[in-house]
């Protein structure tokens, strides 16, 4: 069973006032994407999210591979398929996410959003279906626009339209980065879009600062959440 939310602040991989955010974060619905590099601890970290939502609610997962286990009683995990010796049987992420849509879920979850599924779970996510959320390789959350730009394209969604699902469909980035001996949150941002048409994504918390100038934004969103 994956680590909850208290024992990743116990450990110090959350610090105390960032799990105060996250957890403001999901009361309020707000939709978001946990970021890192390879190792980093973005599926531990996901996990440990979800297992703090709402025991009421109901949590669809699709994933390539099972790996997500939540300390939740309301998860259902989709795990993708290959094709089998005769060449058939193939169920991709990106038709997971499509039936997630029809199991009248609470929150929907992407394990790791790395194709084409990136265009279902932004439209899923601008249709009522708030409160949603995923992992992102990326090196740093300003990274984020242009990595799902690459995906986005993967599913014939054009620079202008990603930009402007992103910025309409997630609120949030988490990011976790490896260190040597430990792993540590080390930023939560929000995202933001610009008179030119592009989302960008600002720091509103960071383990260096605490408070960034995206922060009030953040508390804006998690108060009107929390209505």
């Amino acid at each position: 069973m994956a680590k909850g939310l208290d024992q990743l602040i116990a450990d110090g991989t959350v610090p105390e006032d960032a799990g105060r955010l996250l957890r403001g974060m999901l009361a309020a619905r707000l939709a978001f994407l946990v970021t890192g590099g390879t190792g980093a601890g973005k599926t531990t970290l996901l996990s440990a999210l979800l297992g703090a939502v709402d025991p009421t609610e109901r949590i669809i997962c699709a994933e390539d591979a099972a790996e997500l286990a939540p300390r939740h009683p309301h998860v259902v995990g989709l795990a993708a398929r290959a094709v089998n010796i005769e060449g058939v049987g193939e169920v991709t992420l990106r038709q997971l996410v499509r039936q997630a849509l029809r199991m009248r879920p609470d929150r929907i979850v992407v394990g790791e959003v790395r194709g084409a599924e990136v265009v279902e779970l932004l439209t899923a996510l601008n249709t009522g279906h708030d409160g949603g959320a995923g992992t992102v390789h990326a090196n740093a959350p300003a990274e984020v626009p242009a990595r799902l730009e690459a995906l986005g394209a993967l599913g014939g969604l054009d620079r202008a339209a990603l930009h402007s699902q992103f910025a309409a469909a997630i609120q949030c980035v988490c990011h976790i980065r490896r260190f040597t001996k430990f792993r540590r949150l080390t930023e939560i941002a929000v995202v933001r879009k610009g008179n030119d048409g592009i989302a960008r994504v600002i720091p509103a918390w960071n383990i260096d600062g605490g408070r960034c100038p995206g922060a009030e934004q953040l508390d804006g969103l998690i108060a009107r959440g929390a209505v």
